[in-house]
């Protein structure tokens, strides 16, 4: 997801793509846990997605 995508999201709609990345990510842990997982870098993106969602919330909250 782009950084720009985000920017033009409501705090709200932000909200909501925090909470699906995080059961993604979950899933992810879990298919990684049960070596099923053939890309592993999925999680690092899915985790970088949820930080960069939570830093424009912040900013727009202020």
């Amino acid at each position: 997801m782009k950084i720009q995508e985000i920017r033009e999201m409501s705090v709200e709609e932000l909200g909501n793509k925090v909470v699906e990345l995080k059961q993604e990510l979950f899933n992810l842990r879990l298919q990684k846990a049960m070596h099923k997982l053939e890309n592993t870098a999925k999680i690092g993106e899915v985790k970088k997605s949820i930080a960069q969602i939570k830093t424009v919330i912040t900013e727009k909250s202020n």
